[in-house]
Order: structure tokens, then sequence, then C-alpha cells
């Protein structure tokens, strides 16, 4: 246990009487929410989070408790919430370690605070799963052994998580219950919490009465591939995940998850996990089993989500192709993976097209994070000319920055980009077909309501460039076709050519083959009441 975590409180705690009428169940709720990807260059810091303290800003997260919905307005209902502290960014690269120890002090005295002045019967860890702290090898684990530090062994404790999240052995015996997203594109983010909200509070509320925790059991598939090859839009995630509902209501089973892992991140614990929970510990482990092994005998079919090349390959298909818009992902580069937001790879080979220079095909590349540039934009005002230095200041591979002369067609700042600025690229003083976006802060353009801003619009453009993964679903409704640019950067689609060195082995795609998973792969636990 770490010197800053408060010891483990003594049991006991009081509790209300029949007298103070019928008791609901006290969940206390916090997380540090982030994908962090250790391979590029970016270090995430206390600015790129949104923070939220108390328990009226943080239960202001969730939709469901403020959308009118009956089932939320029910799950309001049916507890008394301690909100402590919640932080979350865009994924990005590891978080500073003093900004970890920080907020993990600050959530761990919260809750130990809350917890002396009336015992919690439950915590909800919100997090994202694949969070990486400077010098920790498994920082979910880390931050739920000091939580549990804070308030003891009694409390019952459930997460729901996103399905790119790592499972570790440390994180799974800490928790209770544990359930993730069940689509990529993540369009179940918010029905993910709210079900793993709703099964913790019933949990929890049957603990407290003297009943027993759920049976839960976890199983490893030595699996590590990025999001773009297992999206449930194909197959074989569609089917595999796809078939999750129907373990669900099986006898004895309340929740099944698959969680796929996240591929940029050098740690033991990227690897595929299966877990369950419910009743019946047999039919938790037979349905952990029968998903795990539904996932290993998929292990050599998964494939990327659309066609894919190098940029320069894709960039000739979307030249000649008569579909428009024609959407090119800069893959390696994802900030929504944690890539860096400014390598300029893709930007010099949009330079170099005498197509896009003559004005012939209308170009757009949205967006490289460079706050000099775009301040630089601010003081030459909408209209005005100048030259500029783009992108490689914190990914500078090669390339690096890269010169371009540029009129400011648009500025905006009320958007989470901060300063962001659309640079119409000149050649001389001739407009060319190319539009490049610079902003203040790391970002995704993925909503239609972000391009407006700029006076921009998804279908605007002939070849539209955009730092993503797969396509999320205002993007991928806006495209007339698609390809993924297997492009250089921080969360490179080729694992084997980023080295990984601290994942277990054997591991697909490293490996040929790995071992089809038994019995004696499950991890059990839970079953027994609280004393």
């Amino acid at each position: 246990m770490s010197a800053t975590t408060p010891s483990p409180p003594p049991t006991g705690r009081t509790r209300p009487t029949a007298e103070d009428g019928p008791a609901r169940p006290r969940i206390g709720i916090a997380g540090i929410a982030i994908e962090s990807s250790t391979f590029t260059p970016y270090r995430s810091s206390a600015s790129d989070f949104e923070v939220r303290r108390g328990t009226a800003d943080i239960l202001d997260r969730f939709p469901f408790f403020t959308d009118g919905s009956d089932s939320g307005r029910v799950l309001h209902e049916a507890a008394d919430y301690v909100g402590v502290l919640h932080a979350r960014a865009l994924p990005g690269g590891q978080l500073e370690r003093e900004v970890y120890e920080g907020w993990k002090r600050e959530i761990t005295e919260g809750l130990a605070a809350a917890h002396a002045e009336q015992a919690l019967d439950g915590f909800f860890f919100d997090i994202h799963g694949a969070m990486s702290v400077v010098g920790l090898e498994d920082a979910e684990g880390d931050l739920i052994t000091a939580i549990r530090g804070a308030v003891g062994p009694d409390v019952v404790v459930g997460t729901a998580m996103d399905l790119h999240g790592n499972v570790s052995e440390t994180l799974f015996d800490a928790c209770d219950l544990l359930t993730c997203y069940r689509h990529a594109p993540h369009i179940d983010a918010w029905e993910t919490r709210e079900r793993g909200l709703r099964d913790l509070v019933a949990a929890a509320t049957r603990v407290r009465d003297g009943g027993a925790l759920p049976h839960k059991a976890l199983v490893h598939v030595p699996i590590l591939l990025p999001g773009e090859m297992t999206s449930t839009r194909i197959e074989p995630a569609a089917s595999i995940y796809g078939g999750i509902p129907a373990l669900t209501e099986r006898e004895g089973v309340t929740d099944v998850s698959c969680w796929i892992g996240f591929a940029w991140a050098d740690q033991p614990r990227c690897q595929a996990a299966i877990v369950a929970f419910g009743d019946d510990a047999s039919a938790v482990e037979d349905a952990a089993l029968e998903l795990a092994g539904s996932l290993w005998q998929a292990r050599h079919r998964f494939e990327f989500v659309a066609p894919t090349g190098s940029f320069t390959q894709c960039l000739d298909r979307a030249i000649a192709s008569e579909a428009r818009p024609f959407w090119i992902s800069d893959s390696g580069d994802n900030p929504g993976a944690g890539g860096a937001d400014d390598t300029t790879h893709c930007l010099a080979r949009l330079l170099d097209r005498e197509e896009i220079l003559s004005g012939q095909v209308s170009a757009l590349m949205v967006s490289l994070v460079d706050p000099v540039s775009a301040d630089a934009a601010w003081d030459l005002g909408v209209g005005g000319r100048g030259e500029f230095a783009v992108g490689g200041r914190i990914d500078a591979r090669d390339p690096g920055p890269v010169p371009l002369r540029a009129e400011v067609a648009a500025l905006d700042e009320s958007g989470p980009t901060g300063r962001a600025a659309a640079l119409r690229v000149l050649d001389g003083e001739r407009p060319t077909g190319l539009t490049v976006v610079v902003t203040g802060r790391r970002s995704q353009w993925a909503r239609q309501e972000m391009f407006e801003r700029l006076g921009l619009s998804m279908t605007g453009f002939d070849v539209v460039t955009v730092k993503m993964g797969y396509l999320e679903p205002e993007q991928y409704e806006a495209a007339a076709d698609w390809m993924l640019a297997l492009t250089p950067g921080g969360v490179d689609q080729d694992l084997v050519r980023l080295g990984h060195s601290r994942i277990r082995r054997p591991m697909i795609p490293f490996d040929k083959e790995i071992p089809a998973p038994g019995a004696a792969d499950v991890r059990a636990g839970g079953g027994t009441p609280r004393p």
C-alpha cells in the first residue's frame, strides 16, 4: 500500500436504522478515464482532462440521469450516490505520474471520509480501462488497489469499461462486477454504464441485506488486435459480440463481456479478456469459456474494417474515384487511440499532388494540433495570408513541420478544440484545392457540428483526410467511400512494426498460434457473503 493511501477503515460502519425509512444503498462514484498509448511521445497532463468533483457534478455526467427516461429515474432513486472525483480525457500518451498520484490521493481520501461518515455499500469505478501512467504497468490495478485500501473489503465494487480496455488479474480480483461495451464504434457507451450501475446497485443491496456476492470468472485469450480489425460492423466480431445477449439470458448468468484489449500499450495486461458474473458458478464459468472459445476459433479471421494501403495508395484511389466525398483515415496518428495528432506524413503527400494544388480536386485535412499555427492564424484574422510551419511539434518523425503559405478561411474557439483555424493553402498567391485545419488542443473531428463551427461540411470536399481509425457514425454516413491508410505514428496499425517487448507470449499477431482456452485458464471468484 502506498504512503498516500488511507489505512483500511474498520468494519461496522453506521447505517440508517429502520426508523429512518426504507434504506437505499449508498454508492460511491469516482474514476480516471483515458486511453493511453505508450508508443507516442505525447504526455497527458491535467490540462487534457475534464475534471468533475462532488455528487451533483458527477451525476450530471450520466445522460440516463438527466434525460427524463423511466429507467434513469428508477436508477437515480434506487440509491444514494456519493460522487468524489471523475477525470476524463481524449486518448493520449501516458499520464504524468504526479498528476495521477494527486488524483488518486483525492479519490481515496474522499472515499475514506465518505465511508467513515456513513458506510458505503457499493462503489462504481468509472474508467476507460486502458490508462497508462508513467512508471506503472497496471494503472487501473494500482488505483483500484488504493481504493480498496480506503473503503475496505466489504464494499461491493463494480465497473463498466470500454471494450478496448484491459482486465488484469489485479483489477478482476478487486472488482465484484465487470462489464464493457458490446459495440465498436461505441454506440452503447452510456447503455453499458447504466447496465453496470444498475447491476451494482442490485448486488450492493443484496449483499447489505446478507446475500452473497455474484460468482465471477475471467478467461484471458492471448490476442492483441487494433479496434480497426475488431469492429462489430463486420465479421467475426459482429457474431462474437452479437452472441453475448443470449449468454446473459442463461439461468444463473447476469452478464458476460468481451474485452479485445488495448493494442498500443506495451504491458503484460494487454490482451483479450472474457468476464462473466451471476448467481451460478458453473453457469458463469461455462459462459465465459464458451465466449472465450468463440474468440479463439475466430483468431485468424480478423481483418481491417475497410480497404487498406499506404497513404499514397489511398490517395491515388481517392482521386481516381467517382465517389465523393472519399474519406481517408490517417490511422497511425489517430488521437482517438492516443496518437499525438500532429504527424505530417499525410499533409506532405497532399501537398505533392498536382490535382490538389491545381484545384482540380478539393481536399480537406482535419485536423493537426498546432497552437503556434492556430495563434498565428488568429493574429492574421479571417482573410489574412501568411507563412506557416504546420505540425510535427510533438511527434516530429519525418517529415516534421511542413512549411506552407495559406489564407485564413475561418476561425473558431467555441468548441473543445481551443483556437481552431481553417487554412486554405496557397500556391504563391493562388488558392489551391487544399484546406488544412489546425487546433490549439488535440481533438477528434467525428461530428458534423465540429466542422460547422468553421463553416465546413463533412460532404463539402472531394477528399477528406482525417486522423481516425475506423470512422465514427456521422463520418461513416458522410463518406461515399473510404480507406484506412496504414500510416506511421504512435498508434500504428502494424503492431509488429511498433516493437512490443513486455506483452505475454505467445500472442496473436506476434506469434502464429496460441493455445485454446480451457477450464485450467479460468480465474474464479465471488459467491460468498461479505462479513
